[in-house]
């Protein structure tokens, strides 16, 4: 299901890269800035929250999770974008476990809600299969595709 939320609100993007880990923050952003899930400056956010505490995103081998509380309560709106990125990108050069080519960007309303959207998305990261077929994934309609296997 998480999946398709994702793909029926438009909230992807695909790009080819190569790009700085500053820049592939950007990018993961813009589905959800534009429709206004969440500001323009939330990308800035996370960049400056890596910068302080390091890749923090970066939750499994090669899939990153961007996302800041910084802004919990102060608008916005409760959704999780998705990235898929055709060249790694580097968030620690020389470890290949820091090298991401997916992006699940989080946006919440409130904590509970941040819970809930990390609690969704890890329940979605723990299937190998999707794994691997995300690392993958060349269209929006895949997404949907992979979601299937999700309901098996």
């Amino acid at each position: 299901m998480l999946l398709r939320d994702i793909y029926e609100a438009g909230h992807y993007a695909f790009t080819k890269g190569p790009l700085t880990w500053e820049d592939s923050i950007r990018e993961c952003c813009k589905p959800l800035e534009i429709d206004g899930t969440v500001p323009s400056d939330y990308a800035d956010d996370i960049i400056e929250c890596i910068h302080k505490f390091g890749p923090y995103i970066v939750i499994v081998p090669h899939v990153a999770m961007p996302h800041s509380t910084a802004r919990i309560g102060q608008g916005g709106k409760t959704a999780i974008g998705f990235m898929h990125c055709d060249t790694p990108v580097s968030f620690a050069e020389g470890d290949e476990e820091k090298q991401v080519k997916t992006f699940f960007t989080l946006s919440a309303v409130d904590q509970d809600a941040h819970l809930k959207n990390m609690q969704n998305l890890v329940a979605v990261l723990m299937n190998e299969e999707v794994l691997e077929r995300l690392k993958n994934i060349k269209s929006p309609e895949e997404l949907l595709e992979i979601d299937a296997l999700l309901s098996e």
